[in-house]
């Protein structure tokens, strides 16, 4: 079995443990549950449980879908086929977010249904899955190569392969260390909004470096 395919299995697997687990839940579920939460953790929308509980499952398959065809519309010099393996491990963790953010909404609406308190934590956990998600995501970056759909697609780092990889073995540093800090001060008790803040200053850096370094070698001449 070859590396691509152990990816789609995973992803396939993950999916099929969501629809799974929404239809174990659905018969407990009354029929109108929780469907989003503002920035405080309350409940402030609801939907009916013939689709809220299947609404991210079929998602994921969307996603999948996407992941499929998305490598047969690059266009030449561009192709995602030149990183399969990290654009496969992406599709897997992205995957893996949605069925996370799945199961936090069915814990939570289950809390709520049964008069728990704590949505703030609940919160917090679901942004810490959030900042862990991007970690893993931007451990892999440095090995994204050039591409229209994912990485730091700046005017400069699309005109140039240099300024590309060095731009994104930055972002890896910074994307991994803004999400972990971000992740910190999300599961500490701190504000979620400095948490955003330093993630949203972690990868504004590498977009400011991309500029900068492709206008240093433009001068020399080197691109």
């Amino acid at each position: 079995m070859t590396r691509t395919q152990v990816y789609w299995l995973v992803a396939l697997a993950i999916v099929a443990a969501s629809w799974a687990v929404s239809a174990i839940v659905y018969p407990s579920m009354p029929a109108t549950v929780p469907t989003h939460w503002n920035i405080h953790g309350k409940v402030d929308g609801y939907g009916a449980k013939t689709w809220a509980m299947f609404l991210m499952p079929g998602a994921m398959l969307g996603l999948l879908a996407f992941f499929k065809f998305l490598p047969a519309l690059s266009p030449k010099n561009f192709e995602v086929d030149s990183f399969r393996e990290t654009y496969l491990y992406i599709m897997v963790a992205t995957t893996s977010l949605f069925a996370y953010i799945h199961v936090m909404i069915l814990v939570a609406s289950w809390r709520h249904v049964a008069g728990a308190a704590g949505g703030d934590g609940m919160g917090r956990v679901l942004v810490g899955g959030l900042f862990l998600f991007l970690a893993l995501v931007g451990n892999v970056m440095g090995k994204v190569k050039r591409n229209f759909y994912m990485g730091v697609r700046t005017p400069w780092t699309l005109a140039s392969d240099r300024v590309w990889n060095d731009t994104h073995r930055l972002a890896a540093w910074f994307m991994v260390g803004g999400s972990l800090v971000g992740f910190l001060i999300a599961v500490s008790g701190l504000s979620l909004a400095l948490a955003f803040a330093v993630l949203i200053v972690s990868l504004l850096i590498p977009v400011v470096y991309s500029f900068v370094h492709y206008k240093q070698l433009e001068r020399r001449g080197a691109v």
